[in-house]
Parts: C-alpha cells; structure tokens; sequence
C-alpha cells in the first residue's frame, strides 16, 4: 500500500525528530507505513536574512508569517502530496476522533505550523486550508500541536498499530471508553484489582466497564 504522507511546513523541522522515530508513530516509519517530510520554511525565502514573517498590516505587537514562503513550500510538496492543507490554529476546529478518523482517509496532510501573531489570511484563502485546533489555550508555536494531530491520524492508518483490535478499545471510539485498567499483580500495597474483573465472566466485566465508564465522565462533566 501507499504510505500515508505527512509534509510539516516549520521554522523548526528539528522538533520533529522526537516523533518520527519513536513510539507508534517511529515503528509506522519504520515499516514504510508512514513518511513524515519536514520542510523548513526558510528556505524558501529570497532574502539575505531569510525572513519568514513581517509586521501585520493595521499595527498590533508581533509579527505574522508572510504568504510567500508558505505558497511556494506547498507548491513544491503537491508534487509529492495532494493531500488538505492544515492551519494548526488556537481557534480552529477542534481535533476529535472523529476528524482524525476523516483526515487519515485522505491521502496525505500538508500541516502548516505557524508562530509569533500567526499566519497571514491569504494562505488559509488561497490554499482552502482548513484550520484544525487541539485545545483551547496558547502555545509559542504549532509544532506540539502538528505532532498531536500527526500521532492521532498515523495511528489509525491501517497497519500501524499492532494489534488492529485495541483501536477499538481506544477511549472516544469504542461504544464506552475511559473505564478504570489494572493488570498485575491483583493487589499492590493494599489496593485491589475489583474482583469482577478477575471473574472471566466477560458479560460481568463489560457492564462493569460500563458503568465506570459512566461515572468516571460524570465525575469529569461536574469539575468543567
């Protein structure tokens, strides 16, 4: 099959090294499952100083990447990749398992990661990028959030995880998720695995799972 491809437009393609070769992610690599592409975007700028961004138009603190070196890398990776253009954006929509789920049916990602004040708007136009956020706070730069939504859609590419039936399992995709886990040994300095779940009366245990389940978002929907 063809590898799922993922080009990452940064100043910074050295950060993506902890990815690409670790964990999950490093062993779809590995097994030519998955090409992960870093691309720096300055180069290709066209000036001494290599400059990437500019003071927006209007005033305002910080600076905001400029739309030609942004343009020109995609130009050069739709070679290679005809997959969306991603916007990593603090207000964008927000990653679930459910859009990681659509974006790893698509040929490949194209993911900006943008710094300083942000991106200039002509690139989200131009290139009918979509604008995908992992939470709702600020960080100094996209690239943590690409390497969240790289691990999110790599892990679902066929292949890639070992054993196909712990995706099911996951929390936000199996039909309950979230449920307490234990493994061995059955009591450690006085605390107990609950007896049901050394029973193997597997009915017993999933509606124990269940009912965790349950509780445990309860728990988390009264703290919001």
């Amino acid at each position: 099959m063809t590898p799922k491809r993922f080009d990452v437009l940064t100043i910074f393609p050295g950060m993506f090294g902890a990815i690409c070769g670790a964990g999950v992610v490093g062993r779809g690599v590995e097994r030519g499952l998955l090409e992960i592409h870093t691309h720096d975007l300055r180069d290709f700028t066209h000036d001494r100083h290599r400059q990437v961004d500019d003071a927006p138009f209007g005033g305002g603190a910080g600076m905001v990447f400029k739309p030609e070196p942004i343009f020109e890398a995609v130009e050069k990776v739709r070679r290679d990749n005809q997959g969306p253009v991603i916007l990593m954006e603090p207000w964008g929509e927000p990653l679930s398992q459910e859009l990681a789920a659509e974006l790893a049916a698509e040929p490949g990602l194209v993911i900006v990661c943008g710094r300083y004040e942000g991106v200039d708007d002509r690139v989200r136009l131009g290139l009918e990028a979509r604008e995908v956020s992992i939470g709702n706070y600020v960080l100094s730069g996209a690239e943590l959030p690409a390497m969240v939504l790289i691990d999110a859609v790599a892990r679902l590419v066929p292949g890639v995880v070992g054993d196909p039936e712990s995706l099911d399992q996951d929390s936000f995709t199996a039909e309950f998720g979230g449920y307490p886990q234990f493994t061995r040994p059955a009591e450690y300095r006085g605390m107990k695995v609950p007896e049901v779940l050394l029973s193997g009366d597997h009915r017993r245990i999933r509606e124990w799972r269940m009912a965790a389940a349950r509780q445990r978002a309860a728990t988390m929907e009264r703290k919001q």
